[in-house]
């Protein structure tokens, strides 16, 4: 082993997937009545989207610590990486990229190279995948690092969510929106570029999903094409159907469930694509 690679498990990569191209996962906690869970280890993503719209108080996320990180980049060097690459999900929504940062300056034993990647859920997974490839290749450092960085800045993460409701609760919209906006059947779509996050609104939950369908053709010749939801195998399914010709090449969509973490700010019912733009 030459490079290694970290990401979180904010990335959604299934733990074969992550086997398969040898990156390491570090989870986040998961607070939901005074108790904590390590993301996809002590709660499943089925038990906490059932749990969820029960839940008389909002759930809450929090990083592992600086230690935690430490103890992944010293088992990596234990296995013979000479350098390790470690993606996180943008610091626009979570500290963890920080607590990384901070792991690395003080871990001597082999350098630590931290990125943002300005991405959630696969739109980190995807920036990881591309590390990890790069590292196969067995490039020099700094030629991983600029294809990495590189691609990062070309993927792009769009989702249309079923309600407000669930943003106003992790107080991304005030109550007076979130209220106005469920009335009127208003269906949030949140769009992310680059550690940009921005957010519009349609009418029905048909329209969101051509929405999204034509951001995601408008961005040109696509890389890569995945997609996400939050315990909505169905609806997603559907958006798969519409979304096929963007992508004919592929011959099966890569798919997730968004991660818990994620999940308690935008609730269930929320599907999405992630495209990496050809370059």
């Amino acid at each position: 082993m030459s490079i290694a690679v970290v990401t979180d498990t904010t990335c959604d990569l299934q733990p074969d997937m992550l086997a398969r191209h040898g990156i390491e996962a570090v989870p986040l906690y998961i607070n939901i009545d005074g108790r904590s869970y390590l993301d996809g280890v002590d709660i499943s993503r089925e038990e906490f989207y059932e749990r969820l719209p029960g839940l008389r108080k909002p759930p809450t996320t929090s990083a592992p610590g600086m230690g935690t990180f430490i103890q992944r980049y010293e088992q990596l060097a234990e296995q013979g990486a000479r350098e390790i690459i470690s993606v996180h999900i943008s610091a626009a929504l979570s500290n963890v990229v920080n607590v990384a940062r901070l792991a690395a300056e003080e871990f001597h034993r082999v350098k630590v190279h931290v990125i943002d990647s300005g991405q959630l859920s696969l739109g980190v997974g995807l920036i990881a995948i591309r590390a990890a490839r790069s590292a196969a290749e067995r490039l020099d450092i700094q030629d991983v690092l600029r294809r990495t960085i590189d691609y990062g800045r070309r993927v792009y993460c769009y989702a249309g969510l079923s309600t407000l409701e669930y943003l106003r609760r992790s107080g991304r919209v005030s109550s007076l929106v979130a209220g106005i906006g469920n009335w009127l059947e208003l269906k949030p779509l949140l769009k992310m570029n680059a550690g940009e996050v921005a957010m519009e609104r349609v009418r029905t939950r048909r329209k969101a999903l051509e929405r999204l369908v034509s951001l995601v053709r408008d961005l040109g010749p696509l890389e890569q094409l995945a997609l996400v939801h939050t315990h909505d195998l169905e609806e997603s399914e559907t958006l798969r159907v519409m979304a096929d010709s963007l992508f004919p090449q592929q011959p099966s969509l890569l798919r997730a469930e968004v991660t818990p973490v994620i999940g308690s700010h935008i609730g269930p019912g929320a599907v999405g694509c992630v495209a990496g733009r050809a370059g």
